[in-house]
């Protein structure tokens, strides 16, 4: 069984939010250097792997109408279909992330500055296609397979909806929040 996705523009959250009687949940799914980075004031960190997992549990401790957050979407929709799958019932997903919150003039908190996942991933995807290249060209032809490689993974994650290179980046030592 699918069920629609129930959505939020940025404008509508942030009126919301500044509302003083609102009763949100406001529950960002990236990863918790993500959330250290940049967040919506008053939203509570639950990163996608493991509030899937604990999704009642998360609920339980959080009151509120769930809102789900991360950096463009696509993770607030993943987090909503496994609330739907699990019949744990209404969320909405914010539209464009906070990156759209902040554009509609939300406040923002502001931790150490680094770059999103997603584009950690294409600068390590872009390098290790250009070093392939490189290294075909000058060294030996058998570098092309990292290339190859890296390009046959995108595929993949592009069909699965899903990025090992992404998880993997999410658990490097700059991408953790000191405790």
């Amino acid at each position: 069984m699918t069920s629609a996705l129930n959505t939020m523009d940025a404008a509508a959250l942030k009126c919301l939010v500044d509302a003083p009687d609102a009763d949100l949940a406001l529950i960002d799914v990236r990863t918790a250097g993500e959330f250290e980075t940049v967040h919506i004031p008053g939203s509570y960190n639950v990163p996608l792997e493991e509030f899937t997992a604990n999704a009642a549990e998360v609920l339980a401790k959080i009151p509120g109408t769930p809102v789900l957050i991360c950096h463009s979407g696509n993770r607030a929709s993943k987090a909503q279909r496994a609330l739907n799958e699990q019949q744990l019932g209404h969320s909405t997903v914010l539209i464009g992330g906070v990156t759209a919150y902040e554009n509609a003039g939300g406040t923002m908190v502001r931790g150490v500055q680094r770059w999103a996942l997603d584009r950690q991933m294409r600068m390590t995807a872009g390098s290790l296609v250009l070093a392939g290249l490189l290294g075909a060209k000058f060294i030996s032809p058998k570098f092309a397979y990292l290339s190859a490689g890296i390009g046959g993974g995108l595929v993949f994650s592009a069909v699965r909806d899903s990025c090992p290179m992404i998880s993997a980046l999410g658990k490097m030592p700059w991408n953790k929040v000191a405790k």
